[in-house]
């Protein structure tokens, strides 16, 4: 091998995933002045797009589908795009990705933005239900909502609400089905995730919370409260991260592929962005997070990284939701065990919650408040008395 083959190849950058970290970090490659090789695979027939889009806005039929940039985009920026391409092995000793086309790619640096695949229990009659991950599941569950249809969603978390708020706009008649004593209980605590619930309710969503599913019926899910009648049934009880190809090329994987504060895998050629990353959060420690804001910021930390730029993982995990009248951004990282405190006004849906574990503000979400996420932000992780946590931060 030349000296000449050997440059050549050490240039190539080869993103496996075609979700918004891979998106977010073409974007930084270039922006920042690598000219090299780009290559982006990716399973779908789509080119990237951001997700929240299919459970909100694009489900409800408020907006059209929207991809992060058109055919033209990548072109300009020279970026070579396999779509319905699926990478299915890594040879990390001779530096090549393998494809479902059967070709080979050559990489210098290689990374994994995989993301993550729904989880489906094994409930009897599984397969009659649906999952909503890309752009396909959204169409094909729009396509079947019409004026009373029932929708049925095993799952009471961000996704099965925010799709029943959707059905809810389609004129469906949405159904949630949650283990838990309330919604979101686990993020939100007890009087937020009773909040949200009233909320749904007083939508007309039928709300079955401490329920187990015990099967999914043709027409119908059997539940440890009875048989719940359902047109469509909906599994949203969390997404897996996609580490086995990470795996099987030898690379350290846990809940995620694991990852440093720069997002270095353990191959230092080899790095991983986005929903499929464990990385090392310089305040939180090991931490993945399945949000859009993350996506983005992994996305361009990598790039950064591969390019041998500074930057580490240390901004706090930030999310959005919009579900009828509740619209809000949530910044931190709380637990089930810390205290909530809520300032302003519950019932005009005005107010702040911050959650504290002992003295120090762990998490902070403004609901109808605008333009204060920065300055909870620079609250969360510093302690504070009770009464300077207020709804004007």
């Amino acid at each position: 091998m030349g000296t000449e083959e050997v440059t050549a190849r050490s240039a190539d950058i080869v993103v496996i995933g075609a979700g918004l970290a891979a998106a977010s970090a073409i974007e930084t490659l270039r922006d920042e002045g690598y000219a090299g090789p780009l290559t982006l695979v990716g399973k779908e027939p789509e080119l990237p797009y951001e997700r929240p889009q299919l459970s909100k806005e694009f489900l409800a039929g408020a907006k059209e589908f929207k991809l992060c940039h058109d055919d033209a985009w990548y072109a300009e920026k020279d970026v070579t795009v396999l779509t319905e391409t699926t990478a299915t092995a890594i040879d990390l000793a001779n530096g090549t990705v393998a494809l479902s086309t059967g070709d080979e790619l050559p990489f210098g640096r290689l990374l994994l933005a995989t993301g993550a695949t729904p989880k489906t229990p094994p409930i009897p009659g599984i397969e009659n239900a649906m999952t909503l991950r890309t752009v396909d599941d959204a169409r094909r569950l729009k396509d079947a909502v019409r004026p009373g249809t029932r929708v049925a969603t095993i799952g009471g978390g961000w996704i099965g609400l925010e799709v029943a708020a959707s059905v809810t706009a389609l004129g469906g008649q949405a159904v949630v089905i949650e283990a838990a004593k309330q919604p979101l209980l686990g993020v939100l605590g007890p009087v937020l995730g009773k909040y949200v619930a009233d909320l749904h309710t007083s939508h007309g969503v039928e709300m079955h919370t401490e329920t187990t599913v015990e099967a999914i019926e043709p027409g119908a899910v059997r539940t440890s409260a009875g048989v719940i009648p359902a047109d469509i049934v909906l599994v949203a009880v969390g997404a897996a991260p996609a580490t086995e190809l990470a795996a099987a090329a030898g690379l350290e994987v846990g809940d995620g592929i694991v990852v440093d504060a720069r997002l270095r895998t353990s191959d230092p050629r080899v790095f991983a962005a986005g929903d499929v990353a464990l990385a090392k959060h310089t305040v939180l420690g090991p931490l993945r997070v399945e949000h859009w804001d993350n996506a983005i910021k992994q996305g361009r930390l990598a790039a950064g990284s591969m390019l041998g730029k500074d930057g580490v993982y240390d901004w706090q995990p930030y999310f959005f939701t919009d579900q009828f009248e509740f619209s809000m951004e949530y910044v931190g990282h709380s637990s089930p065990e810390d205290e909530a405190l809520l300032r302003g006004d519950t019932e005009g849906n005005e107010f702040i919650a911050y959650w504290q574990r002992g003295a120090t503000v762990t998490a902070g979400m403004n609901v109808g408040i605008w333009d204060v996420n920065d300055k909870l932000r620079e609250l969360v992780g510093t302690d504070a008395a009770p009464d300077q946590l207020t709804a004007n931060p």
